[in-house]
Order: C-alpha cells, then sequence, then structure tokens
C-alpha cells in the first residue's frame, strides 16, 4: 500500500476479512497511509486503470471470495481487462492447488499477466511466525497447558514439541482434530467425549442437512449409475408372473450385448428357485440385489445402485 501510494495510485480493498486487517493495521501504525489514497469501490470507475491498485481476498483460490468472482466475470462492478496485472502475495496452502490454478487460468484468459510467488518472484508475505517468535509467545504466557491449533497434524505436532522444549510436559500437551474436546477441571485439562463436528450439507432449503446415506447414494448413482429390476408376483400362489425385467440409467448403454438379457435370465432362476418355499417381500429384494449386484460386477466391475420393484397380483 506504502509503494501504491508512492506511485501516486488510488487504492480500492475489497473483502471483509482484507478491510478488517487493513482497518486494524493502520490503527495501530503498522500500515501509514492517508485516507486521500482510499477510495471507495463505487467510485473507481471515475478513474483511469493505470491509477488504481485493488487489494482483494481470495489468494486461495476460494469459490465465493472476491478475486474469484472477478476472474469468472461475476462480480458485479470489476472486471478483467487485458493488460492488467494480478500479484498473488501468497504460496497455496497444501490442498488448495488446484483451486488457485483454476483461477489463474481464468485471469490469464481474460488477459490479465499474473505473477505468482516462485524460485523466480519472491513476492510471498508470509503469514506465519518462525519458531524463534512462537518460542518467544509461549515464554511470555508461560502457559500450563497448550494445545495447537490451525494446520495439519504434522505441524501441530512441531509447535507441541517447541512447547515440550521450553520445559512443558509431554501429557500437558493436546493435538486435537476436529471434534475432540478438553475438559477442563478444577485447574486440570484432560481428554474429554467427542462431539460431531463433520461437514453438514445443506441441500436446498432442508437446513437439517443430508445424511451420509443420501450422499452416499448420490455418489453411487454419479459413478455407477442406478439399476432397476421389476418383478411381478403372485403371492398367494408363491410364483412368477412374468419374467424380471431390468433397466438402467447412467449404468451402461441399454443395447450393451446380452448384458441385460442374461442379467434377467439370471435373476428369473434365482427367483423361481427361491419361490418354491414361502419367502417374503424382504427376502425376494435381497435374492435380486445379490444376483444381479454379483453378476453386474462380474462383468463390469461396477456396483450400481439396485432398485427391486415388486408388483403383487391383486386379489
Amino acid at each position: 500500500m506504502e509503494i501504491a501510494v508512492a506511485h501516486k495510485k488510488k487504492i480500492v480493498i475489497i473483502g471483509r476479512s482484507m478491510e478488517n486487517a487493513v482497518t486494524t493495521s493502520r490503527q495501530f501504525g503498522y500500515i501509514k497511509i492517508p485516507d486521500a489514497n482510499l477510495i471507495d469501490i463505487d467510485d473507481i470507475r471515475t478513474l483511469k486503470p493505470e491509477e488504481t491498485v485493488v487489494l482483494c481476498t481470495g489468494s486461495q483460490g476460494e469459490p465465493m471470495a472476491a478475486l474469484a468472482r472477478i476472474a469468472s466475470g461475476d462480480h458485479k462492478q470489476l472486471h478483467i481487462i487485458p493488460g492488467d496485472t494480478v500479484v498473488f502475495s501468497s504460496s497455496p496452502i497444501p490442498g488448495n492447488g488446484l483451486s488457485i490454478d483454476k483461477v489463474v487460468n481464468m485471469l490469464t484468459r481474460a488477459g490479465a499477466n499474473v505473477l505468482t510467488n516462485s524460485v523466480f518472484l519472491n513476492i510471498h508475505s508470509s503469514g506465519h511466525p518462525a519458531r524463534q517468535e512462537l518460542r518467544i509467545v509461549l515464554k511470555l504466557f508461560n502457559p500450563r497447558y497448550f494445545m495447537p491449533m490451525h494446520g495439519e497434524y504434522r505441524m501441530l505436532r512441531l509447535h507441541a514439541d517447541l512447547a515440550v522444549s521450553l520445559g512443558m510436559a509431554r501429557d500437558h500437551t493436546f493435538i486435537h482434530g476436529n471434534g475432540d474436546t478438553i475438559v477442563m477441571r478444577r485447574g486440570v485439562c484432560s481428554d474429554g467425549p467427542r462431539v460431531v463436528a463433520e461437514d453438514v450439507y445443506i441441500d436446498g432449503n432442508d437446513i437439517n442437512g443430508l445424511s451420509t446415506a443420501v450422499i452416499r447414494d448420490r455418489k453411487i448413482l454419479a459413478d455407477d449409475g442406478m439399476v432397476s429390476v421389476l418383478v411381478s408376483i403372485d403371492s398367494r400362489q408363491n410364483k412368477l408372473l412374468t419374467p424380471p425385467r431390468i433397466s438402467t440409467r447412467g449404468f451402461v448403454y441399454v443395447n450393451s450385448g446380452h448384458l441385460i438379457a442374461h442379467a434377467e435370465k439370471r435373476v428369473n432362476e434365482a427367483l423361481e428357485e427361491l419361490m418354491k418355499g414361502k419367502v417374503t417381500f424382504g427376502e425376494i429384494k435381497n435374492t435380486i440385489r445379490l444376483t444381479v449386484g454379483k453378476y453386474l460386477f462380474l462383468k463390469t466391475q461396477r456396483n450400481p445402485m439396485i432398485i427391486p420393484v415388486i408388483m403383487n397380483k391383486s386379489q
């Protein structure tokens, strides 16, 4: 920001976390710039592009952050024009590489010159402290118990080891994941019960979220498709009225050789054998799933969702 002021450029800040960080930094004197150099995004059209610097969130490729929306053309007030320069003053957090690459490609496609941190461009501004800085914090606070947070397990372990190296007892450090708890009672900390802290998938207007079973079913449908087995029976006489019929969606092409015909033949034989004695609807459904599922996996190495549909003759 100080470089922008030195080159007589106006600064636009986009993104709530960026706005909060700049406001706090100015209050504490870390950023020293005059108010005249800060402009509102609504006034950006009054300036030439070369007179403007935009500070925005989204350096990790977050899809809803300002940078991603600007790159995709979804931002209401800003868009990329050929000749713009975009600087990522960050390094990818492990796991964010694909998201960042997607944003970089969209920016480049829109005509921007994108600069990212590399061995050739040392522009990374780290937000992480060095070991000696962590030691200073531990010495200043001198905690009786310590639980490092925010990071992968190996990082948390290194942070806990740092506390132990300063004299803290190993059993006074806790390395916990999301959902693990610590019970604090009468000045003593110990491991507590685990609470549910997994992701909750919201579908439409149902704020209760989807169960893991629903998510699993959707994954099966997306990966392997669905097979429906239609069976007509007469439960009083305990016999099949017509041979089973199989239809598929998202599994194989309808005219895929003799696969479906052979599957229908196999389930028909299995049901005729089963219905020589008394059976329940549950046993019929299980036989259909087992017979069809085993045969289709043998032939295709896929496990589609199998839905038996049983129609019983009305009396």
